[in-house]
């Protein structure tokens, strides 16, 4: 189990992040921590498209027995 500690932000932020949250079945504290995860992952890989990092991180939350396994093209296709 992880430590928490409160922290204090902006009004506006806060009515985004529940708005958000509710659409992405997130709490507002998990769906900052998302946000944080995607800017902290966008800064450090700046030639990646931010869509592409939020579809990673968000596919690497799934629980792995929901995951769709990879299957390769074949080569002569």
């Amino acid at each position: 189990m992880s430590a928490t500690t409160s922290i204090r932000i902006d009004q506006t932020l806060y009515d985004q992040a529940k708005a958000d949250a509710a659409a992405e079945h997130r709490t507002i504290a998990g769906q900052v921590e998302f946000w944080a995860k995607l800017g902290r992952a966008a800064l450090d890989n700046p030639d990646l498209p931010v869509s592409f990092i939020a579809e990673s991180l968000a596919s690497m939350a799934e629980p792995r027995e929901q995951a769709t396994p990879f299957v390769p093209r074949s080569l002569g296709a």
